[in-house]
């Protein structure tokens, strides 16, 4: 089956990986890789909020 996302793997150490464990419990994804990319997105959103705000900073 065709699918439209890309795959790759990653590797994590325990800690990490028991946090992702909880963020996806926690918040009730059905898999990991969906509870990763939702991660993904939230460190994304915070960096870009991040940038403009030292953008702005800098005006």
């Amino acid at each position: 089956m065709a699918t439209d996302r890309y795959r790759y793997t990653i590797s994590v150490k325990s800690e990490l990986f028991q946090q992702i464990e909880d963020f996806r419990f926690e918040r009730r994804y059905q898999t990991r890789s969906d509870a990763t990319v939702e991660l993904i997105r939230l460190g994304l959103e915070q960096v870009r909020r991040t940038d403009v705000t030292a953008e702005e900073e800098k005006s």
